[in-house]
């Protein structure tokens, strides 16, 4: 290795390579600098690659090694859902390099560890038209695969198709399947882009309380068994949350949270946006199982209004709020409302590594997320590949993420269609200016 003194450390280029099929659209960053050191990064899934280039004038010619500095300086060009992509996978490969430099793991960084291995919930989806049971025998697989916490989709997808189930201003539902089924049913892969044009975007963005939709007596019936069947084959011993319920009012939704109470919910999940908390709060007071949200939310500050609406369960993002230290930070707000955190994770080895080294430093965590169980060559993406064992997986004792290099034969093999040759250079970003300062 290179090694500069501490103070002679440059950040030299930034470069981004796009992947896809395993089973997310991702974007993996490289900070590159005057040594032989390279910072392992990425933006949250679906995102765009500007949101990081843009701040590559911002930090080029920098020292690496001064994250909260650089940090303080590129988190005005942060937001929400995965605006924040491009701040957080800067601020993670900084980590990455600080860590190589001193040869000490990013959970040393952080403050330390709580535990050695990390629980892993394991997210499963089952496509097309199935039932409890079905669902239920492949949350079992997950469990004879050692998984000790489940997660699974349910929602009114299951109710589109069935006469009865639901009522809504005629042509909705016909508009939903239409138009954004693609986007209920987007576990095995990211939200489409063509969701973002036309009728396709104004379907997908009508809030929740506007859709007019509503389950009926019967609809509930149908989502209860449904569970039931879940329960029956799981058994109720093994937490198991639930996600994606649907676009409708909070009142329908807070009527099937009662029915469901019965089953023993770890948490649902997004029952509500989490950017109205007036509604969340509507869930806690009406129930008394967990609600969970979260992994849109730019920086920790930004959880206040959610915790003090009594919500159960944070579930961050690394590569949302703004990398480790702001997961750190909520970490103390969770300890001073009382709320556990489970660490949202639909992306490559590089933000699984970002964390599992953040969940070993954090006192409150209930699990990561897994949502890559199916697909093999996703292990391999970094190297050491990634090994689990039981539904756990070991913290690294190695340098900054613990990753030593990426497989660039796999990252050939799934780039995604059209996008440039991984890592290609950067040079027109270098120059992009504006006057930053934001106050007079």
């Amino acid at each position: 290795m290179i090694k500069l003194e501490s103070n002679n450390l440059r950040i030299t280029d930034i470069r981004v390579a796009y992947i896809d099929g395993l089973p997310k659209s991702m974007i993996l960053l490289k900070v590159y600098t005057n040594s032989d050191i390279i910072g392992y990064g990425e933006l949250r899934d679906a995102s765009s690659a500007s949101y990081a280039l843009l701040l590559k004038s911002r930090v080029l010619g920098e020292n690496p090694l001064d994250v909260n500095k650089l940090f303080n300086r590129v988190k005005q060009f942060g937001y929400h859902s995965r605006q924040g992509g491009g701040v957080s996978g800067i601020i993670c490969a900084l980590y990455d390099i600080v860590g190589k430099y001193y040869g000490i793991p990013l959970y040393q960084l952080l403050g330390g560890k709580y535990r050695d291995k990390v629980r892993l919930y394991c997210d499963t989806d089952v496509s097309g038209r199935h039932t409890g049971r079905d669902m239920g025998m492949a949350l079992k697989k997950r469990m004879d695969d050692g998984y000790t916490f489940l997660k699974m989709d349910l929602g009114i997808e299951l109710l589109l198709d069935e006469p009865g189930a639901l009522n809504a201003p005629s042509g909705m539902i016909e508009d939903i399947k239409k138009y954004s089924l693609k986007a209920i049913q987007h576990q095995s892969g990211s939200i489409d882009r063509s969701l973002m044009y036309g009728k396709n975007y104004e379907v997908f963005t009508i809030p929740h309380w506007a859709t007019g939709i509503h389950i009926t007596e019967y609809g509930l019936d149908i989502l209860e068994e449904y569970l039931r069947q879940v329960r029956e084959v799981i058994g109720y011993e093994i937490p198991l949350a639930v996600d994606h319920f649907g676009h409708l009012a909070v009142e329908d939704a807070v009527r099937f949270a009662r029915r469901a109470e019965k089953y023993n919910l770890a948490w649902m999940e997004d029952i509500a946006p989490w950017n109205t908390p007036s509604q969340l709060e509507k869930f806690t007071r009406a129930l008394t199982q967990p609600i969970c949200t979260g992994e849109d939310i730019y920086l920790a500050e930004n959880f206040r209004d959610v915790l003090e609406a009594g919500v159960g369960v944070v579930h961050p993002d690394v590569l949302t709020i703004g990398g480790p230290a702001e997961i750190m930070s909520l970490g103390k707000l969770c300890g001073k409302y009382g709320a556990a955190m489970a660490i949202h994770m639909a992306e490559s080895p590089i933000g699984f590594m970002a964390a599992v080294h953040c969940a070993a430093a954090l006192e409150q965590v209930l699990a990561v997320e897994m949502h890559s169980v199916d697909y093999e060559d996703w292990y391999k993406l970094i190297n050491p590949n990634v090994k689990i064992k039981d539904g756990f997986v070991s913290v690294p004792e190695t340098p900054g993420l613990g990753i030593e290099s990426l497989n660039e034969e796999l990252i050939e093999k799934y780039r995604t269609d059209g996008s440039p040759k991984p890592w290609t250079e950067t040079e027109n970003w270098n120059n992009e200016w504006s006057n930053d300062r934001i106050w007079s």
